[in-house]
């Protein structure tokens, strides 16, 4: 068993003490209104929901397969790159994540949201629909149908440290590309170089179609994309000037 370094511990500590807080505070429900990371149209948006969320999780499954991929990857990872350096990799991933997460939504929304006010609904007309999901009289079945397009934009919410790990993962595999590794429901070894592109190209296909391959459909596939892209062109940059890793501890 591999000896956990003390920034990933440190950091599974955190998201273990939220999630039990998540649980025995508010019913389940009043952590995830203030710390869920909200479409920024949306009343319930916060700024801080942009760092608060990546210490969030949904679920008992949700939050032990994020923090065992964590330890699995994280540690040594930061036992090459050091602390912060391994930080950085880390939270940069996590706003890469939510960037690409939300451009998603709102390549969703604006342009439906635009057809919207040309047909003649007013912002606060579609903002009260949105958010209530009660249709006001007068409105067409037309613009009702946009509407439904865009409500899942609106109202989305996103939890999870997965886009962070998967800045780790990409890192992981540029650090070592021959490693061996395999899914749990499906053990076959498969080298790091070809594991982890694969992994990225499903999660791809997976929020373009909507076409769920292992995880819940509700996942947020970009957000695993931008994750794994930040975390590529980190390591990608250092490798190429050549930045003597060693003395990172």
């Amino acid at each position: 068993m591999m000896q956990i370094s003390e920034t990933v511990k440190h950091i599974i500590i955190i998201n273990v003490i939220i999630f039990v807080g998540t649980m025995a505070i508010g019913n389940g429900t009043l952590f995830y209104e203030w710390f869920a990371l909200y479409f920024p149209k949306n009343d319930a948006f916060q700024p801080w929901q942009i760092i608060t969320h990546m210490f969030m999780h949904g679920g008992f499954m949700h939050i032990f397969f994020n923090m065992f991929a964590l330890w699995m990857f994280g540690t040594p990872v930061e036992q090459v790159l050091g602390s912060k350096r391994f930080l950085f990799i880390y939270f940069s991933a996590g706003l890469g994540a939510v960037l690409f997460q939300l451009a998603y939504y709102y390549i969703q929304y604006v342009p439906n949201y635009n057809v919207l006010i040309e047909s003649g609904l007013s912002p606060e007309k579609i903002k009260q629909m949105l958010t209530t999901n009660e249709v006001i009289s007068g409105t067409t079945n037309a613009q009702v149908s946009i509407l439904k397009d865009i409500f899942p934009a609106f109202n989305a919410s996103m939890v999870g440290a997965s886009g962070c790990i998967m800045g780790v993962l990409a890192a992981f595999g540029m650090m070592n590309p021959e490693a061996r590794l395999m899914l749990i429901f499906l053990p076959i070894p498969i080298k790091a170089k070809y594991f982890i592109p694969g992994i990225i190209i499903l999660d791809l296909i997976s929020g373009l179609t909507g076409q769920s391959f292992f995880s819940p459909s509700n996942t947020a596939y970009m957000a695993h994309v931008g994750g794994a892209l930040i975390g590529f062109i980190i390591m990608w940059y250092w490798k190429k000037n050549q930045f003597n890793i060693n003395r990172w501890y």
